[in-house]
């Protein structure tokens, strides 16, 4: 049977990062152009830069939920077989999704990280265009969050069935024999 002190472990870390990466979104830096004392130029003024950390502490919760899991099933390619049946098909469709939902989050979490943390440094002249302030565009922290959950709930069905499979694995025990059971041929 699965863990249950493990899922818990994973449970908490993936609340964590959802939480952070939402914090994330609510606190992306915002720009406002200000000229300068002279009025000869115009620049970005960024506010604060929390997101950042945000976003790179959930990054970071989410790969360590990922790796406990990964590394208490063996990442499906190390260990004992699996009993072939239903556990194990909704585990290997369940692996890949898990991964697909992680890829993504991680992508969406350290992309904004990076965006978020990048802040125009030129200035322009006042009689010429205004600087572009970029900053975050708004979503993709909460798509990260978004996917940090479908991860969290993927990962977590990923290991009860993986967990099934592999504890309902009764080797072969032929008579004593070790080698491959020969009939007579006719």
């Amino acid at each position: 049977m699965a863990s249950k002190l493990l899922l818990i472990i994973v449970f908490v870390f993936d609340v964590i990062a959802f939480g952070l990466a939402v914090a994330a979104e609510q606190r992306r830096s915002t720009a406002k152009i200000v000229p300068d004392k002279e009025q000869n130029y115009n620049y970005c003024v960024y506010d604060s830069d929390r997101a950042t950390g945000y976003g790179v502490v959930a990054f970071l919760f989410l790969m360590i939920s990922q790796i406990v899991i990964m590394v208490v099933s063996r990442c499906f390619c190390c260990g004992k077989p699996l009993k072939p049946g239903g556990s194990r098909a909704c585990a290997i469709v369940l692996f890949i999704v898990c991964w697909v939902f992680f890829i993504i989050a991680e992508v969406c979490l350290l992309a904004g990280s990076v965006e978020n943390a990048y802040h125009t440094k030129y200035r322009t002249l006042f009689v010429s265009d205004p600087p572009s302030c970029e900053t975050v565009r708004k979503g993709v922290f909460a798509a990260g969050a978004a996917f940090v959950f479908f991860t969290s709930i993927v990962s977590k069905f990923y290991y009860i069935n993986y967990s099934s499979a592999r504890e309902s694995f009764q080797p072969y025990l032929g008579g004593g024999e070790t080698g491959v059971g020969m009939g007579t041929y006719k």
